[in-house]
């Protein structure tokens, strides 16, 4: 039986860096096969998953000799982390190995649906030339509101604030003399004066029940109707039905998702059909190079875990 088991996709070298000193049952469809996924673990020492693999109830129930799981990203809300603290079993996420990569989906995304030119290409071609129709805008000069002000919201500000942006900001845990603040020049605000004032609103909360549908139909009334929504968080922040009806009627100029509700989405999702909408199948935190960091995070920290509980 394998010492490590990895449920979906990582990089090789960081496999196979693993395989140096581990016994390691890497394959990336395990995650669609619970049942085998559960007895491999029986005599598993750790577990690597990304975010589709749920570890909780039954399967957590069948690792009997878990002492780890490593978290191929950051958010934590498919592992059942009090049950893994109650059991010792060290969950570890890959901090900070994706910032650069979430930041970057953010700004092309509000680049995409500002500018509101890239999909025409069809239309060009086909000799239209659709000129008036497709004058966008610019995101030089406008207010670019956070909604958390981690490290990847602070990437995001970062890039936003070279290319002409405001920034204002809300976070309940930065404090108001925090550095970040002059560091990053944001302007600390509420969450209702970020609604309220910003041209694009970007989400960078984890999900939990004080986040759960944060953006209902209230809050996205309290944006401008020039305004866009951003979310590579966790879908369950934003609620969908009230965001598909603002974009339909219109008071809601666009938004880009990389994250939902459910994944995949159901074949009824609300936003199915929806007009000026970006759908990218959580992938915002990973790209070629940040596959490669989170992986080798991931691979140190699960070795250093399992090292560590050898010599106790």
């Amino acid at each position: 039986m394998s010492e490590i088991v990895i449920s979906e996709f990582m990089d090789e070298a960081a496999v196979d860096d693993l395989r140096r000193d581990f016994s390691v049952h890497h394959d990336k469809g395990l995650v669609d096969r619970p049942e085998e996924l559960a007895r491999l673990l029986g005599e598993a020492r750790a577990l690597i998953v990304r975010n589709r693999t749920q570890v909780r109830g039954a399967l957590l129930d069948a690792a009997a000799r878990l002492e780890a799981i490593g978290r191929l990203g950051v958010g934590l809300d498919n592992i059942d982390v009090e049950a893994c603290n109650a059991r010792r079993i060290a969950v570890l996420p890959a901090t900070g190995a994706n910032d650069v990569s979430v930041a970057e989906w953010v700004i092309a995304s509000m680049l995409v649906l500002i500018r509101g030119t890239f999909a025409a290409s069809a239309d060009v071609l086909a000799g239209t030339w659709p000129r008036e129709r497709l004058i966008g805008g610019e995101i030089f000069g406008r207010t670019l509101g956070l909604v958390g002000f981690g490290s990847i919201a602070r990437e995001t500000a970062s890039r936003a604030r070279a290319l002409g942006m405001r920034i204002v900001a809300t976070d309940p845990f930065v404090g108001p003399d925090a550095p970040a603040w002059t560091k990053h020049d944001v302007e600390r605000v509420d969450l209702d004066t970020l609604l309220a004032s910003a041209d694009a609103v970007s989400l960078h909360v984890p999900l939990n029940a004080e986040t759960r549908n944060l953006i209902d139909a209230r809050r996205l009334k309290q944006m401008r109707p020039s305004a866009i929504l951003l979310n590579a968080a966790r879908g369950g922040v934003v609620e969908e039905a009230a965001l598909a009806d603002a974009l339909k009627a219109g008071r809601l100029k666009g938004a880009a998702l990389d994250v939902f509700a459910e994944e995949p989405l159901g074949a009824r999702s609300s936003l199915a059909g929806v007009p000026n909408l970006l759908a990218t199948p959580h992938i915002a935190g990973v790209t070629e190079e940040s596959n490669v960091r989170v992986s080798a995070v991931t691979a140190r920290n699960v070795r250093r875990a399992l090292n560590e509980r050898r010599k106790t």
